[in-house]
């Protein structure tokens, strides 16, 4: 193996994981030869011990899900102005010297992917659930919502507290609601439903027409029924594939130096491997 040349994905549970497909498929299409890709179950309490045991000269980078996207702060050397921000950190990057950096590709994966459908700007947005991508969507939509508001709806009222001085930061005025509400969110010009596997499902019978975008950044199972009943009324939808894509396109670059101006064909390769893969689920 050559140095540096580790990475992983971590979290749990990560059995589901597609980011192995996807960061194998884009050194393949970009000819990194002898580069690995794994995946690894470490929780809260297992990831200062997982981190500790690391040899960076090894590893180039890691990829974080949950529930670790905030509790890896503490544990870096350095954590850029983007993950700060949104104090939510989804790739740590080894420097030559064995230092470990705090990146998130998240806020600009979920641009890109927002841009990829021509979304640049809206007149309203609206944020299903209040977790770490929650927060990284609000950092995205600060720069395409025109008037700087954002609705946001969650089952925890204390828990979406803690996006409150996200919010401040990012310049956003953020209305929280609760989610008896959730139903008043889909006349919104752009959703995006944050919340876990089938919490949003109850919201499909709410789904009418005119509908605007709805971006569920679930990947699997896909369609959710949500996504399904915004296809029937004619909405405009896309999925966590988007995002994964997106921001694992990012990472490639941080964790090997990639040329961005080569981004489109990775996200080509990631996207054919991606597709490929959950047809296979």
């Amino acid at each position: 193996m050559t140095t540096a040349h580790r990475a992983a994905v971590l979290g749990s549970p990560i059995a589901h994981s597609l980011s192995p497909v996807l960061h194998r498929a884009a050194y393949q299409r970009l000819g990194l030869a002898g580069r690995s890709y794994e995946a690894f179950d470490v929780d809260e309490a297992a990831l200062p011990g997982f981190l500790g045991r690391l040899e960076a000269t090894q590893w180039s980078g890691l990829s974080l899900t949950m529930p670790l996207k905030r509790a890896v702060i503490p544990l870096l050397d350095s954590v850029s102005e983007t993950a700060l921000l949104v104090e939510a950190v989804n790739t740590v990057v080894f420097a030559e010297d064995g230092t470990r950096s705090g990146e998130n590709t998240d806020v600009p994966g979920l641009v890109a992917a927002l841009a990829e459908r021509g979304i640049t700007a809206v007149d309203t947005a609206a944020v299903l659930g209040g977790g770490a991508t929650a927060a990284s969507t609000l950092a995205a939509l600060a720069s395409i919502v025109n008037g700087g508001s954002v609705d946001i709806y969650v089952r925890s009222l204390a828990r979406a507290e803690q996006l409150r001085p996200v919010a401040e930061r990012l310049g956003i005025e953020l209305r929280v609601h609760g989610w008896a509400e959730a139903g008043t969110a889909l006349a919104s010009a752009l959703v995006v439903n944050t919340t876990p596997a089938g919490a949003a499902d109850e919201l499909a019978a709410s789904v009418a027409k005119p509908v605007g975008t709805l971006f569920d950044v679930i990947y699997h199972p896909w369609p959710t029924r949500l996504a399904a009943a915004w296809q029937q009324a004619g909405g405009t939808v896309f999925g966590g594939l988007d995002l994964l894509i997106h921001q694992a396109a990012f990472q490639v670059e941080l964790m090997t130096g990639a040329d961005p101006a080569l981004r489109g064909r990775v996200v080509e390769a990631m996207r054919e491997a991606g597709t490929a893969a959950l047809n296979e689920r």
